[in-house]
């Protein structure tokens, strides 16, 4: 009986958020009593869709999320992992993590910072990627978006992008393993690369390939700034009560 690509989600968690201010690392920061990073990872772990689970952190707390993902009893994660210096390295080795997988399975980057990330999102990504190569999760921009140059005074307005053209960028992000390994290779070989998502570096090394958009939701922030938990815990509570409200 055929069988569907597997499917590999990776969580990354390979800076330390500095912007947090925080003694470590922000994905260990606790949200309502669980590290940011078990919210994460329990997001993928409660996915049908997803069939096993790699985890990259920092080196230096390699251990803690052992701990976490023993504690917690999740069951499809395989391997935790180092990540690298930036985001790129740290998506690489993901992708190194994987070798022996196909080409032709399904691999999600997801951003370990963004903890609220809903089931639908994620099916909606494998879904996207039976006739896509490249996916990214993305929602409209509320806000008007401007490109500056240097003015005489300081940054002046160039141009004014069309607002219905605009997307925030979210994650994950989904990749046939083929597409996204021959974009790297690419990348990796390049000296003067320069990236900060995944969907980037195949747009920008593989042109050709079309980067398919599926909608996010808002709901899926990224921790970064102080208070952003409290955004998150906010958000947290406001889903857990719909989903009772359902039940």
């Amino acid at each position: 009986m055929p069988t569907g690509p597997r499917v590999i989600a990776a969580v990354l968690a390979g800076g330390v958020g500095a912007r947090m201010g925080a003694d470590t690392p922000k994905q260990l920061l606790p949200l309502e009593g669980r590290p940011i990073i078990e919210h994460s990872i329990a997001a993928f772990e409660a996915c049908p869709e997803v069939d096993e689970i790699v985890v990259l952190m920092v080196d230096a707390y390699l251990d803690r999320v052992r701990e976490i993902v023993a504690e917690a009893g999740f069951a499809k994660v395989g391997a935790i992992l180092p990540g690298g210096a930036t985001r790129t390295e740290t998506s690489y080795a993901a992708l190194s993590a994987t070798a022996s997988a196909a080409d032709t399975d399904l691999v999600l980057l997801h951003d370990a910072a963004r903890p609220l990330v809903r089931p639908e999102t994620v099916a909606a990504c494998v879904s996207a990627l039976d006739s896509a190569g490249a996916v990214g999760v993305a929602v409209p921009s509320a806000d008007t978006v401007v490109r500056v140059v240097p003015g005489r005074g300081g940054e002046a307005i160039a141009d004014v992008p069309p607002r219905t053209e605009l997307r925030r960028m979210q994650t994950p992000q989904g990749f046939r393993l083929g597409v996204v390994r021959r974009a790297y290779e690419l990348a990796m070989a390049d000296p003067a690369l320069v990236a900060t998502d995944d969907c980037g570096v195949v747009l920008r090394y593989l042109p050709e390939e079309e980067v398919r958009i599926v909608p996010g939701d808002e709901s899926n922030i990224k921790v970064t700034n102080p208070g952003d938990v409290e955004v998150a815990e906010t958000l947290l509570r406001r889903m857990r009560g719909r989903a009772g409200a359902g039940a």
